[in-house]
């Protein structure tokens, strides 16, 4: 398993969210440190950078994977990308 490091722009918008969308997003974010293969349809590598999407009903987690991963944003659909 992966170490998750999750960066203060990330961690606000999960104090901020419902609990329950909060425990639900972290449990997404365990299971793709654990085995990146489990979640295969909802993981994408994003354009022009070395990022990738996790989909978490209509939210959306922007991190970077490497030996540690790095969990940059967390946001709605419509403006995470913004």
């Amino acid at each position: 398993m992966k170490t998750v490091m999750i960066h203060a722009q990330a961690r606000k918008a999960l104090r901020k969210m419902a609990q329950k969308e909060a425990e639900k997003i972290r449990g997404k974010i365990d299971q793709y440190a654990a085995d990146p293969s489990s979640l295969a349809n909802n993981v994408k590598r994003l354009r022009g950078d070395d990022e990738i999407r996790l989909r978490v009903g209509d939210w959306r987690v922007v991190m970077r994977d490497g030996e540690v991963l790095d969990v940059l944003k967390i946001g709605p659909r419509g403006s995470i990308y913004k």
